[in-house]
């Protein structure tokens, strides 16, 4: 029993990764109908920031904290108005391919200059374990599960209980429909695609104190996100939250049980969900 509840538990703080990337790319996809390929990118480059901050400036992880999430939601919102924007009217896959070199590039800028070794974080904020009862668990973990999910529920709050956040969320899935009441999206999609971008860094942030900080730690995860997307729904954000625990509960007990099948049971599940609800689970069919 306590190993099947450190090892539920460590699932559910990878799932606090994946809910916070899927959330920021399930917004990002509602509103611009953009599969946003560059959103591993930034999750690396916000573990990147963290220990530039540190290493360079000096700064602890709670200035990183602030910090990088801030500047890489304004580089978001450049990206967006300056390259992603002027596809917006073309088809979806240009944006795709657009994003996925603004990926490649990110990444091997990074590779340049740091190379491709793991770089260590120091000034982890929490050292120890905490007990929990009945197992013990290192006690930024439990911070990082704690700060997925006052972020996710902040952010559910912002979306339901602010007319900003109606709009928003609106727009994000059912952006037709949006329009046609005569509200103007064009308005919400740089500051949402900032907010996005946003999401990732902050993840990225989080990371570093106890992922392997390298430049290719964003492509590893982002398939996987992906597929936490299609499962809870595209641009279903509470969709995106809920499969984003559920795939780390996933991944963390298969890997207890049937190790073999543990890094292909997300699209095993994915391939089920697809098959039953095409939709997703927390999405919602579209009818002619």
């Amino acid at each position: 029993m306590t190993t099947f509840l450190q090892q539920a538990f460590n699932g559910l703080v990878s799932g606090g990764f994946y809910a916070l990337l899927a959330l920021g790319l399930a917004v990002i996809f509602g509103m611009l109908r953009v599969v946003n390929f560059a959103h591993g990118a930034l999750y690396m480059l916000g573990a990147f920031g963290a220990v530039v901050l540190s290493d360079s400036l000096g700064l602890g992880f709670w200035w990183a904290l602030l910090i990088v999430p801030l500047v890489l939601a304004v580089a978001g919102m450049l990206v967006e108005r300056l390259l992603v924007h002027r596809l917006a009217a073309l088809d979806p896959l240009y944006n795709f391919l657009l994003t996925f070199g603004i990926a490649l590039v990110c990444q091997d800028l990074m590779r340049m200059k740091y190379g491709s070794h793991s770089q260590p974080y120091a000034g982890t904020p929490f050292s120890g374990s905490l007990d929990l009862g009945l197992f013990t668990f290192p006690a930024y973990q439990v911070f990082v599960l704690c700060a997925a999910a006052v972020v996710c529920l902040a952010v559910w709050l912002l979306l339901t209980r602010t007319r900003i956040g109606t709009v928003v969320r609106a727009a994000t899935e059912r952006p037709e429909t949006t329009r046609a009441f005569g509200i103007d999206t064009g308005r919400w999609v740089t500051p949402v695609f900032g907010f996005g971008a946003g999401l990732a860094a902050l993840a990225g942030v989080l990371a570093a104190p106890m992922r392997a900080v390298n430049s290719s730690m964003g492509a590893d995860l982002i398939i996987i996100v992906f597929a936490v997307v299609v499962i809870g729904g595209l641009g279903s954000i509470p969709g995106a939250v809920a499969a984003g625990f559920l795939i780390g509960m996933l991944q963390a007990l298969g890997n207890l049980y049937v190790p073999v099948l543990s890094q292909t049971s997300v699209y095993l599940l994915m391939a089920v969900v697809l098959l039953v609800r095409p939709a997703g689970l927390f999405g919602k069919e579209e009818h002619a």
